[in-house]
């Protein structure tokens, strides 16, 4: 935690009281906020003269102006310890590459980009201390700010702590914490969030606006990567130049993501976003480093005018949506915006450390929120979805179960032209009224599943309306759509269909009997699609004494042993079975664990025409 001013003022009133008479004797830290300063590529601290001359200079130290890829020496004058704690020096910010002597003696050297927000404790051997005054030289290597985006990355050195490495340990662990592992953290989460997020848009298209958020977090993680990252096989030269081309990615992910959660989409802005994330980055390249930070100087201010519009038009449609301001959403986009300006100023000014770094958090912070809040939200959609999807199964079984009731209502009656008639005005109306609404359900939901599962009530409604005309089915023409339909759906799930029937097959079959065939077939193809496991399905079809033989065997797992004795209790086959035996037929299943399983039906052709209820 950073001192106040006043505590801050009193102590380095007291250092200079006791700077002349050596080490205090309770071993305070000494805070160092002058040196002499050398600009000098020597392997040491040379005391020149002329321009090489050593100047003071107070501290931090932040190097405005000068050449590229410069060395400077800061040299300061420590007294002699006074305890026999082991001491330390603590350098909050040294940027990009440090070195660090003590008495002409190297003691440590790290480098180069991260170490701009790594604070640093570095532990002073005992045996390199002398009785006297001891000499700590530093050299840093860095880039000038005009030749970096942010202020925070250009070459400097703050205020130096030396003390007791117990007392300063704490500290170098609190400021770790604030500006390397939760910024490291926060963009893990980004990071993870953002992929999942963008997959989750991208295959939902009509939630296109989570893909940019995710686009939004994984641009962000990567923009603050030198804060994360052990080290960039790359220059500094390089790196700035990647970061500052990635903020245009940021912008484009945020003013989309901001539009598309407001339901408003516009293509002449998406070109224009398009065309700005290529214009950026070759503006960089064009005027080289030297102008990097003059043109990031506007490229930032059109880029925060863009977000800032984006949200304020994203919360003026919302209004309009809702009817009322949405406070949360206004709420978070007016706290991570205020945190936004404050990482903007300190690019360009010498703001606070502290609110710096905290701002640094704020960001990420609010969009790992965000996110979650998005997360949510699909999540009860899903829920609301499966709702609708239960409600609509309930309607399509309570229609089934009614149209089955009034069928075997006019089968009893066995009037046929009343029977005609009813038929026909039930298959008018399922065609006219059910028919039409589960069409509209395929072709305007926005759910997949609920697409899907209409789809498939729709062919179940087709083939009941099918049954309901009561018009026979030549054999041929039967066996030809289900070896189409069964074929397509083994294919469509992998496994490998077989189909043998012979040809020209004079019989036909009844509506009823067709229909309940087809529901046979059907089922036993889901159970082999669901449960079995299997890589190849046959269907064989003939005639043997005047009956209609259907063998289906699979290669599958089989029926498990705990199941033995109790087949009728799961996977449809008590159905398959009550349907077999409606039309005076009989539906066996062979199955044995790990042997497959094999259904035979047989159906009298003879009494196929008119099967009773």
């Amino acid at each position: 935690m950073r001192q106040s001013p006043i505590s801050r003022w009193l102590l380095c009133g007291a250092l200079a009281l006791t700077l002349g008479a050596g080490w205090p004797a309770a071993a305070a830290v000494l805070h160092l906020e002058t040196a002499r300063v050398v600009e000098s590529a020597a392997p040491a601290f040379v005391e020149g003269v002329g321009a090489a001359a050593p100047a003071e200079r107070a501290l931090p130290d932040v190097w405005t102006d000068g050449a590229p890829a410069r060395s400077t020496w800061y040299r300061f004058d420590l007294p002699a310890p006074t305890t026999d704690a082991p001491l330390a020096i603590y350098i909050e910010r040294a940027c990009s590459q440090l070195e660090v002597q003590l008495n002409g003696r190297p003691l440590w050297r790290a480098g180069p980009q991260p170490l701009c927000h790594r604070p640093q404790l570095i532990p002073l051997p005992a045996t390199l201390l002398q009785p006297g005054i001891n000499r700590l030289d530093l050299r840093v290597t860095g880039e000038p700010l005009t030749h970096v985006a942010a202020r925070g990355q250009a070459g400097g050195l703050s205020a130096v702590e030396v003390g007791p490495q117990s007392d300063l340990a704490a500290r170098h662990a609190r400021a770790t914490l604030l500006q390397v592992e939760a910024p490291q953290a926060l963009c893990a989460s980004l990071l993870l969030m953002g992929g999942f997020l963008f997959v989750l848009g991208f295959r939902h298209r009509e939630q296109s606006h989570l893909a940019y958020f995710g686009a939004l977090c994984i641009g962000w993680a990567l923009v603050e990567a030198r804060r994360w990252l052990p080290g960039l096989p790359l220059s500094d030269t390089a790196a700035e130049l990647l970061q500052s081309a990635m903020l245009a990615f940021v912008t484009l992910a945020a003013v989309q993501f901001l539009l598309r959660e407001a339901r408003w989409r516009s293509r002449t802005i998406s070109r224009l976003l398009a065309l700005q994330l290529l214009a950026m980055p070759l503006s960089l390249l064009l005027t080289g480093p030297a102008w990097l930070n003059a043109l990031m100087s506007v490229w930032l201010v059109i880029f925060v005018l863009e977000i800032a519009a984006a949200a304020a038009f994203h919360l003026m449609l919302r209004r309009r949506l809702q009817g009322q301001l949405p406070v949360l959403a206004a709420t978070a986009l007016g706290t991570v915006g205020a945190a936004l300006a404050v990482q903007v100023a300190g690019r360009y000014a010498a703001l606070p450390a502290g609110l710096l770094h905290g701002a640094a958090l704020v960001a990420p912070l609010g969009l790992v929120l965000v996110g979650l809040r998005l997360v949510r939200q699909h999540g009860r959609a899903l829920q609301a979805a499966d709702s609708v999807r239960v409600n609509l199964e309930g309607r399509i079984r309570d229609a089934t179960a009614e149209i089955e009731r009034n069928f075997r209502q006019l089968t009893e009656l066995r009037v046929e032209q009343v029977t005609e008639r009813e038929r026909k005005r039930i298959a008018a109306d399922l065609h006219d009224d059910l028919g039409a609404k589960l069409l509209t359900i395929v072709h305007t939901s926005e759910d997949a599943r609920i697409s899907t599962l209409a789809r498939e009530a729709l062919e179940e409604m087709r083939l009941s309306v099918r049954g309901l005309t009561g018009k026979p089915v030549r054999l041929a023409d039967a066996l030809g759509d289900w070896r189409a339909e069964l074929m397509s759906r083994l294919t469509q799930s992998g496994i490998e269909g077989e189909w043998e029937s012979p040809d020209d097959l004079p019989q036909t079959l009844s509506a009823r009997t067709y229909v309940q065939t087809t529901r046979i077939l059907r089922e036993s193809t889901s159970n082999i699609i669901k449960h079995s496991g299997a890589s190849r399905c046959s269907f064989t079809c003939g005639i043997a004494d005047g009956d209609l033989q259907l063998t289906i065997q699979d290669n599958g797992n089989g029926i498990p042993l705990e199941l033995d004795g109790r087949l009728d209790r799961g996977h449809g086959m008590a159905s398959m079975k009550h349907r077999a035996k409606q039309m005076q037929g009989q539906c066996l299943v062979e199955s044995g664990p790990g042997y497959g399983t094999v259904i035979r039906l047989t159906l009298p052709l003879d009494r196929a025409i008119e099967p009773p209820p």
